[in-house]
């Protein structure tokens, strides 16, 4: 998961060995103008976002009475200095200009839909918002820790409400829900997501019974029981962080947290978590290789476009494709199960007794089942397809907050066959709605067609098989970077995926790649 601090992040300028900002890109006197102004909004994103990380790693819990106020004024402070009347004018002159490079033009784009959010929004709505979801993602975490829905159902009504409000006065033609979604995926609308769906549900549902029926994958593996010890894990975690070439203390950090999560304070200083359950080791292991995913794409973005508005991933659909590529493609593929097994085996004693094609098949569970984020390839489309449901019904006013936890689980055994007994394993399993995140969810799923996307593209130019078992993962990174990464936010969503591979989001590909997988 991409932990969104504002709309926006924010990176820092490459300098060169004088400590002199590089301008590599950016030629147009009225754009280099803009971006001189805009380096006092990045640093208020960047104290933000450290602010973010440090609330769910180490801050003490009644520390978010103080956070909660700070975070509201910064965002206050980031909406005033977006929309000075002089900064706005800028703006509005370069986006008249002729001539801008692709670069240019990505600043003025990403700025003018930022201060057209910004426009919309009043300050009271802004200030709510950032207060309401820091004091809610604390009693979130408790009320799940204790299961108790009602702890969190004002929260999460009040968030609801002001998601509604934000969706009207940003402006939206058939439903709220297109408002919200447009911030996590530019230009992505609620008959896109009802469309997507349409057409992947009957094909999921027909691919899990056929692999369940098939039975070559197992519904359960003994090792899902299994206990290990939390120092010994965090060993192997950083090792496969070593293979990935991740920059632990340098450009990165591996930290804990109730929910795994990504977070930049810039390209130098990129951050993840995990969390440690004490049992069934691959929930760890896919969390960390999931999240590094996500700051691989933070980390390779072009240096020439740091501290400026397009220095960042350009959507989270994006984004989540590069997390569940090296999640799904990479990691619970066969290569990259015989690569790693020598580290299991030296780590974790228990481990000897299975063979690298027994670890491959722990790795494959196929089974429907109630948490999400340790949810299979196959049946994991289905928990957001609930969510954006659900987010859609609230949204428009056909469902009450308090009626979710009902909904949940009877929409979850009409696609899966299970019920939830607690509300730890079904409405309160998510950090997403105590963050104000609505409209993030329908991300994850275009990352599950970006990732098979990318995997088909990627064979074209190099085997994907031969280089991971050959822990050749700079070859796989440098494509990434070439194709992707690089580019920050300079072109939109579908055009950079057009631009890049020849097409924007396409499902085919993900029900072939599951298909061949599972079935073949």
């Amino acid at each position: 998961m991409l932990f969104l601090i504002t709309c926006y992040k924010y990176l820092f300028i490459p300098l060169d060995e004088n400590n002199i900002a590089v301008e590599i890109v950016f030629e147009n006197q009225l754009v280099k103008e803009i971006l001189e102004k805009y380096r006092l909004i990045w640093a208020i994103g960047h104290a933000s976002s450290l602010m973010g990380w440090d609330s769910e790693t180490y801050m003490p819990m009644e520390g978010v009475k103080d956070r909660a106020v700070a975070r509201a004024e910064l965002s206050l402070l980031h909406q005033q200095l977006i929309l000075k009347p002089e900064f706005v004018e800028l703006v509005e002159r370069a986006g008249r200009q002729e001539g801008l490079n692709d670069f240019e033009k990505g600043v003025v784009r990403v700025l003018q839909r930022e201060i057209k959010i910004m426009k919309a929004l009043p300050p009271w709505l802004v200030a709510e918002l950032s207060k309401t979801t820091q004091e809610a993602m604390v009693v979130w975490r408790e009320a799940k820790s204790k299961n108790d829905f009602n702890m969190f159902k004002p929260y999460l009504e009040k968030i609801f409400d002001l998601s509604r409000k934000a969706a009207d006065y940003i402006g939206w033609e058939k439903h709220p829900y297109d408002a919200l979604l447009d911030m996590y995926e530019e230009g992505l609308r609620t008959s896109d997501v009802l469309n997507l769906f349409g057409s992947l549900k009957p094909s999921l549902k027909q691919l899990i019974v056929k692999v369940i029926s098939a039975g070559k994958y197992p519904r359960e593996h003994e090792l899902e029981k299994i206990p290990y010890e939390t120092s010994k894990m965090e060993i192997v975690n950083k090792k496969i962080l070593e293979f990935f070439n991740f920059p632990l203390g340098k450009r990165a950090r591996l930290d804990v947290s109730a929910h795994p999560f990504t977070i930049d304070t810039g390209i130098h200083d990129v951050r993840i978590t995990t969390r440690y359950e004490g049992v069934d080791f691959k929930r760890t292991l896919f969390s960390v290789i999931h999240e590094y995913g996500h700051a691989l794409y933070q980390l390779q973005i072009d240096p020439a476009l740091s501290y400026t508005p397009i220095g960042s991933g350009v959507s989270l659909g994006v984004h989540e494709g590069q997390s569940r590529f090296w999640e799904n493609i990479v990691g619970r593929s066969t290569a990259f199960t015989e690569f790693i097994y020598p580290v299991l085996r030296e780590n974790l004693d228990f481990v000897r007794k299975y063979t690298p094609e027994e670890i491959y098949f722990y790795f494959n569970t196929v089974r429907p089942s109630l948490i999400r984020v340790d949810a299979d390839e196959v049946t994991y489309n289905m928990h957001i397809l609930l969510r954006a449901e659900l987010e859609m019904l609230v949204l428009n006013n056909e469902v009450k907050v308090d009626e979710l936890p009902e909904l949940w689980n009877s929409k979850i055994d009409e696609l899966l066959g299970i019920k939830p007994k607690t509300y730890a394993e079904g409405v309160l399993q998510d950090i997403h709605w105590s963050m104000g995140s609505i409209g993030y969810f329908p991300t994850y799923t275009l990352g599950n067609l970006l990732s098979a996307q990318m995997r088909y593209a990627m064979n074209r130019d190099i085997n994907l098989d031969e280089t991971v078992r050959s822990g050749e993962f700079n070859r796989i990174q440098e494509w990434q970077r070439e194709k992707l990464h690089k580019w920050g936010a300079t072109y939109p969503p579908k055009q950079l995926l057009e631009k890049m591979l020849g097409e924007s989001y396409n499902s085919e590909y993900l029900v072939k790649y599951l298909s061949e997988k599972y079935l073949s």
